[in-house]
């Protein structure tokens, strides 16, 4: 008995972009609206997610009702709801689903734990029980997409990988509504209504948002000075940089650089040390994986390439210069 008297395959990708991709893979396919046919394959997407959880209908507590009383909320079991600016979308799906002439399922959705989300809870809210096999792609050239759909992988063999996406969106789902029933509840105390919403990822990110916030407001401008000399070689000149080269961070101040003075008077005597003095350079050389570093050294300043450079050297290199009379730069 051939493929085509058993029906056809339904495929679900999970945006309309990768369903058109498919299709242009496979061949023979004329669209009607929002999907996809052929003489073997009806094709279509959801458009991201379709479906929901949440709370029984006759386990609902009402909004004014939020209270310590009432947690925590747990269902016994996770309602299916249909989200509703996509709902077209997914009457569109489950009267495909529904057809006579579809036999076999095809999870064509993301590889990875939400595209199989998506598609699980759009088969158990259909109730369908036709058989469904997994479309696992981690390319979407036209060659993939037809290996890909000559290596189906079964549905047993997604089961860990479903198991694993429906407990992190039921567990989401429980730290939201109860951490917002209760933040709610608290804050509610001295009357109103006082929504205040709480989230696995909303929560934590707020926080740092937070953080940042009281940092940029408790800011107080500090002065500091950098200390910059021209060099002069036989090629040329190039600019230079001091640093201090015992610095250490220090977690208490976090402004604090290597290349920072934040005294004055001290960057003016560095400079004065160092102005017009000359210097004695020597070389040497250290292998690195990543890339050649030299250091040079005369007496007692320090220096690094801020510019261009007249010296492709002065580039490429770090510099250490020390002033012939013992003085720091």
């Amino acid at each position: 008995m051939s493929k085509d008297t058993l029906g056809k395959d339904l495929i679900i990708a999970e945006k309309p972009s990768v369903a058109a991709d498919i299709a242009r893979a496979l061949g023979g396919f004329t669209r009607h609206g929002d999907y996809f046919e052929s003489d073997r394959h009806v094709l279509s997407s959801a458009v991201g997610h379709l479906i929901e959880i949440g709370m029984p209908e006759d386990e609902e507590v009402k909004r004014g009702k939020w209270t310590f009383a009432h947690l925590p909320a747990i269902p016994t079991q996770f309602a299916l709801k249909p989200i509703e600016k996509t709902e077209d979308r997914l009457k569109t799906l489950l009267k495909l689903v529904k057809r006579k002439d579809v036999a076999r399922l095809v999870n064509a959705c993301d590889a990875g734990r939400e595209g199989e989300l998506i598609f699980r809870y759009i088969t158990r809210y259909a109730k369908t029980t036709k058989p469904v096999t997994r479309l696992w792609l981690q390319s979407m050239t036209p060659a993939a997409i037809r290996d890909g759909f000559a290596r189906l992988r079964s549905d047993e063999s997604m089961q860990p990988l479903a198991d694993a996406a429906t407990c992190r969106s039921e567990s989401d789902w429980l730290v939201g509504i109860n951490g917002t029933r209760a933040m709610t509840a608290f804050n509610s105390k001295s009357g109103g209504f006082q929504l205040t919403t709480v989230g696995r990822v909303q929560t934590p990110t707020l926080a740092i948002l937070t953080e940042r916030e009281e940092k940029i407001r408790a800011f107080v401008p500090r002065n500091y000075w950098e200390l910059i000399g021209t060099f002069r070689v036989a090629a040329g000149e190039y600019t230079g940089r001091w640093f201090d080269e015992g610095f250490r961070k220090r977690d208490d101040d976090p402004d604090l650089r290597a290349e920072r003075l934040f005294d004055e008077a001290r960057a003016l005597a560095l400079a004065d040390r160092c102005r017009g003095k000359p210097g004695v350079v020597s070389e040497e050389s250290k292998s690195s994986r990543k890339a050649r570093r030299c250091s040079t050294t005369s007496r007692r300043c320090s220096a690094r390439p801020t510019g261009d450079s007249a010296s492709r050297r002065a580039r490429r290199c770090r510099w250490r210069r020390r002033c012939t009379n013992g003085t720091r730069c």
